[in-house]
C-alpha cells in the first residue's frame, strides 16, 4: 500500500469559514499564485464543478480576490465542466496589460483546505506516518504496546504537542464565541442563530437532558461560527467543525479531564481523520457528506472511547460505526451556503458520536467490519452518487427547498 499521511498540521487548520474546500484552500491557491506573478497586471480565475455551483453561497470569490488583492480580478463560473481529477477545481491566469496570458495553473481543492496540482503522489514520497492502515497501526501498536495517540507522537515527534494543544485552544474559542453571538447568518437563508438558546435551555433541563442540549449547544456555536465566516478548526473540513470541538468540550466537563488528556484524544482523532483522508476522501464534493460529517463523527468517537478508557480495539470499532451509519449522506447545503442542513448535522452527530463510543467499549472490541474497510466502503458509495448529491446543490435539500421557498425569487 502507497503510504502518504502527512502531519497533522496538513489536517487541523485553523482559518476563516464557511468551507475548508470553496473558501480556504482557494484563498491560499489564489496568494500563492498572486505572489508567484507579481509582476502581472491582473488576474483571471476560472472556477469549475462544484467549486463554480456552490462557490457564490460559499464565498469562493471573495475569497479568491482578498488572496489577489489589489490585483483587479475576473471570476469565471464554469459550473457545467468537471475536470478528471477532483470536482474542485480552478484554473489561474496571470495577465499583463493587454490581457495576454504570461502564465497558467490548475489546482484542485481536494478537501479539508488541502491543494493538489493533480499529480498522484509518487512511491518513494517520504510520509510522516510509517503505516497506511488501521490493521497496520493496529498490529503494531499492539506489539509495541503503546496507544495510538503515542503512535501518533512517535510518528509526528513531541513537537505536535504544542500545535495540538493550540488546535485545541481555538476549538473552545469557536464554542465560546459562537454561544456568545445572536443574530442572523448572513445570506438568503436568513437562518437565526440557535446555538445560545440550546445553551440557556440546557441549564434549566433535567440532568440526560441537559448534557444532550449542551452537546447541540456546543456543536451549533461552532458551526454557526463557521457558516458566519467566523475562525474555526477544520476537523476534517470546516463544514463539519463542531463535531470533534463539542464531544471533548462535553466529556472533559462531565468528568474533569486536564487539557493533556484531552490533546491527546485529539491526536487519536486526527489519526482516524487522516486514516480516511489519505485512503478516501473528506471533501463533500467528491463523496457527499459522509466524508465531512461521517468522518467528523467517526474522529469524535474515537476521541471519547479513548477518553473513557477503551483500548487500541475499541477506539477502532467505535471511528468505524461513526462512518458506517453515516454511509451515503449527502452534501446537498440549500443555496450553496454551509447553513442547511450542516448545521444541524454538526449537532446530531455529535451526539452519535457520543453512542458510539459508548458501543464500542460496551462490547468486546469485536467487529465484522474494519475501519479500512469502512473507508474503502464510502469512498466507492461517493463514486456512486450522483453529482446532484455532491455538493452541487443541484438535489436533494438544496433543490427541493429552493423549489419551495424561492420559487418566483429569480
Amino acid at each position: 500500500m502507497l503510504i502518504n499521511m502527512k502531519t497533522l498540521r496538513s489536517l487541523y487548520r485553523i482559518g476563516m469559514g464557511p468551507s475548508s474546500s470553496h473558501t480556504m484552500a482557494p484563498r491560499r491557491a489564489a496568494q500563492e499564485f498572486a505572489a508567484e506573478n507579481e509582476s502581472a497586471c491582473s488576474f483571471r480565475v476560472t472556477l469549475y464543478g462544484s467549486l463554480a455551483l456552490t462557490g457564490r453561497g460559499h464565498l469562493t470569490d471573495h475569497a479568491i480576490k482578498d488572496g489577489m488583492s489589489p490585483k483587479t480580478v475576473e471570476i469565471i463560473w464554469q459550473g457545467d465542466t468537471f475536470l478528471p481529477f477532483h470536482p474542485n477545481a480552478m484554473k489561474f491566469e496571470a495577465l499583463d496589460q493587454t490581457s495576454k496570458v504570461l502564465s497558467e495553473k490548475t489546482l484542485y481543492s481536494i478537501g479539508g483546505g488541502e491543494i493538489s496540482d493533480g499529480t498522484i503522489p509518487k512511491e518513494d514520497e517520504k510520509s510522516i506516518y510509517q503505516h497506511g492502515s488501521m490493521e497496520e497501526i493496529l498490529k503494531y501498536t499492539a506489539q509495541q504496546k503503546i496507544a495510538l495517540w503515542e503512535y501518533v507522537e512517535e510518528c509526528e515527534g513531541k513537537e505536535i504537542w504544542p500545535f495540538l494543544y493550540t488546535v485545541w485552544e481555538q476549538m473552545q474559542a469557536a464554542i465560546n464565541n459562537g454561544i456568545e453571538r445572536r443574530g442572523i447568518l448572513p445570506g438568503e437563508l436568513n437562518l437565526e442563530r440557535k446555538a445560545r438558546r440550546f445553551f440557556k435551555k440546557a441549564e434549566t433541563a433535567p440532568r440526560y437532558v441537559r448534557r444532550i442540549n449542551t452537546v447541540f449547544a456546543y456543536a451549533l456555536a461552532c458551526a454557526e461560527e463557521n457558516a458566519n465566516g467566523g475562525q474555526v478548526v477544520t476537523a476534517p473540513t470546516c463544514g463539519s467543525c463542531g463535531v470533534v470541538p463539542a464531544v471533548l468540550r462535553i466529556t472533559k466537563e462531565i468528568y474533569d479531564y486536564d487539557d493533556k488528556a484531552v490533546v491527546c484524544a485529539l491526536a487519536t482523532a486526527g489519526l482516524i481523520g487522516n486514516l480516511a483522508k489519505t485512503n478516501a476522501s473528506i471533501s463533500g464534493a467528491e463523496v457527499g457528506c459522509q466524508g465531512e460529517v461521517g468522518v467528523a463523527c467517526a474522529m469524535a468517537a474515537a476521541a471519547v472511547c479513548q477518553l473513557e478508557g477503551g483500548d487500541n480495539k475499541s477506539v477502532a470499532y467505535a471511528a468505524e460505526m461513526g462512518i458506517e451509519h453515516h454511509l451515503g449522506l449527502t452534501c446537498d447545503p440549500v443555496a450553496g451556503l454551509v447553513q442547511i442542513p450542516c448545521i444541524e448535522r454538526n449537532a446530531l452527530a455529535a451526539v452519535r458520536a457520543i453512542d458510539c463510543a459508548t458501543f464500542a467499549i460496551t462490547s468486546d472490541g469485536e467487529h465484522s467490519v474494519s475501519y479500512d474497510e469502512i473507508l474503502q466502503t464510502m469512498m466507492q458509495t461517493g463514486k456512486d452518487m450522483k453529482s446532484d448529491y455532491r455538493e452541487t446543490s443541484s438535489g436533494g435539500l438544496a433543490k427541493f427547498f429552493k423549489n419551495k421557498f424561492f420559487k418566483g425569487t429569480e
